[in-house]
């Protein structure tokens, strides 16, 4: 739905995957009743047991109740490295590819790390594993011929693609928003040194962001649903105009044609409506 449901203001020094499950767990809880199947996707910085738990225990507290299918990738660790060598050749299977590399997955068979902590009644993870090389028998810079990332999921009826295509859908979704966010929101420069006063500053960019998304979505045709707040400021919001006064009537004339200020008229009326 393109939407932002939670967010957290850190300091430049506090590390990404820093206490992630507070933020996580509000963002649940904004979701409407409606709601009745749940899924998450996360980069390494998600990768902490204490999220990780909580997701995967459907007797959760703070949060809804049952199955949360999620995938989460996995710092590298020698262990898992080691594990990942050990893969036979032929359980690699073609993941993706484009013009400068090439990707495969396999799934870890028989690996339970130690670390893991499971949940009570929680099942055992799946860890998908992905092995990156060059085209043409290049290299890499680091002068390694594999470059390998980890996925672990509760998900186990997916095949491996399935599951990473599905996975890696949020590159198309939470970069966008910070995109979005950052250059046309003013959100990537703060106003001032203060630290309240730049999250108050942050939190109206993403109320902005969802207002537009609504918008979007409730009022404007489908042509307009992948609209830019550039596109939609200069066409809706910035319309030039000019105020005349004749014969004690003030007119403002508007340089638009009559089809565009019907689909105005009948946007602003039906947000209205709904507000």
């Amino acid at each position: 739905m393109d939407l932002a449901l939670a967010d957290e203001f850190r300091d430049g020094n506090v590390p990404a995957q820093a206490e992630p499950l507070p933020t996580v767990q509000r963002a649940f809880a904004a979701l409407p009743a409606s709601v009745q199947e749940f899924y998450f996707r996360g980069d390494a910085g998600c990768w902490d047991r204490k999220l990780v738990n909580w997701l995967r225990d459907e007797r959760r507290e703070g949060g809804p109740q049952g199955l949360i299918t999620f995938a989460i990738s996995v710092r590298m660790t020698p262990n898992l490295k080691k594990h990942i060598l050990r893969l036979p050749g032929n359980l690699w299977k073609l993941y993706r590819e484009d013009c400068e590399a090439v990707s495969e997955c396999a799934d870890l068979l028989n690996y339970w790390p130690k670390e893991e902590d499971r949940p009570e009644g929680a099942g055992p993870l799946r860890y998908v594993a992905i092995r990156v090389r060059k085209r043409q028998g290049e290299l890499f810079a680091d002068g390694s011929e594999f470059r390998y990332f980890v996925v672990a999921t509760n998900q186990w009826e997916w095949s491996a693609k399935k599951l990473l295509e599905w996975r890696r859908e949020k590159a198309g979704s939470v970069e966008a928003l910070h995109d979005v966010m950052k250059n046309e929101l003013a959100a990537g420069v703060m106003p001032c040194g203060r630290f309240g006063a730049n999250a108050a500053w942050l939190r109206l960019a993403l109320l902005t962001h969802n207002v537009l998304t609504g918008l979007k979505r409730i009022a404007l045709k489908p042509e307009w649903l992948r609209a830019r707040p550039k596109r939609l400021r200069f066409h809706f919001f910035l319309s030039p105009g000019k105020l005349i006064h004749h014969a004690r009537r003030l007119v403002a004339r508007v340089g638009r044609k009559l089809s565009e200020l019907t689909e105005w008229s009948e946007a602003w009326a039906l947000l209205s409506a709904t507000g």
